[in-house]
């Protein structure tokens, strides 16, 4: 009787061996097909231009993966904000400053194929590695299994998202979400406007609960209000 030996998995390579390792380690997620893995960490400064075996199109795949999962994360978190103010917050942990971060934390570029004989941007190409390899959990697994990946083990143990999105929001929005999580009624009430040598003062003053608190003059509203966020954050100790 002859023996279908595609039965047997074939022994794996040290290079592939370590690959699964990175990719349990870091992603939480054992590869099925390692090709896919292999081409999220190519870079096309090793392939020709007409070569598709890069990781440009798995990067593209991720990017809207990422995206997605981001965008739902966001979402449930602040069940109160309008889709401006989500899509502002969107774009603080999925810019190529905050994906390069992720991807040096995670010690990819000890994984990359890339030529080392030219001048590239190291972190930058981390970044995009990071959404390939993302785009290729997607294809090897699915959407449950990338999303699974990115919320518990990637933003657990390499990106402090809460941190993140404090230390980017402005005072009005730190002030809003601190009102949220309290369930206390925020209003931002135009106290004054005067035009005073040829220019607007707005003052503005920041009602809590229908209690005054921190109060801010400007030339605009939208500084005004932050300003007046500002003070208001110092009042009750945030800041």
């Amino acid at each position: 009787m002859a023996i279908d030996f595609r039965l047997f998995p074939s022994k794996k390579s040290a290079e592939e061996l370590t690959l699964i390792k990175f990719m349990i380690h870091r992603f939480g997620y054992r590869p099925n097909d390692l090709s896919l893995f292999r081409k999220a960490l190519s870079h096309r400064s090793i392939v020709s231009n007409d070569d598709p075996n890069s990781n440009e199109r798995l990067e593209f795949l991720g990017d809207a993966i990422l995206d997605a999962v981001v965008a739902e994360l966001l979402y449930q978190k602040y069940p109160g904000n309008d889709e401006g103010y989500l899509t502002k917050l969107k774009s603080k942990v999925v810019n190529r400053k905050s994906l390069s971060e992720i991807g040096e934390r995670m010690q990819i570029r000890s994984h990359l194929h890339y030529n080392t004989s030219r001048n590239l941007n190291l972190s930058s190409i981390e970044g995009n590695a990071f959404e390939a390899i993302i785009g290729a959990i997607f294809l090897d697994g699915g959407f449950d299994k990338a999303k699974k990946s990115l919320q518990n083990h990637v933003f657990r143990k390499f990106v402090d998202l809460n941190k993140l999105l404090e230390e980017e929001m402005d005072f009005k929005s730190k002030l809003i979400i601190w009102c949220q999580k309290k369930r206390l009624k925020i209003d931002f009430l135009v106290e004054n406007e005067a035009h005073i040598l040829g220019a607007w003062e707005y003052t503005i003053a920041v009602h809590i609960n229908n209690r005054e608190f921190g109060i801010g003059k400007a030339g605009a509203k939208k500084q005004a209000e932050q300003l007046a966020s500002k003070q208001t954050l110092e009042l009750i100790g945030e800041i």
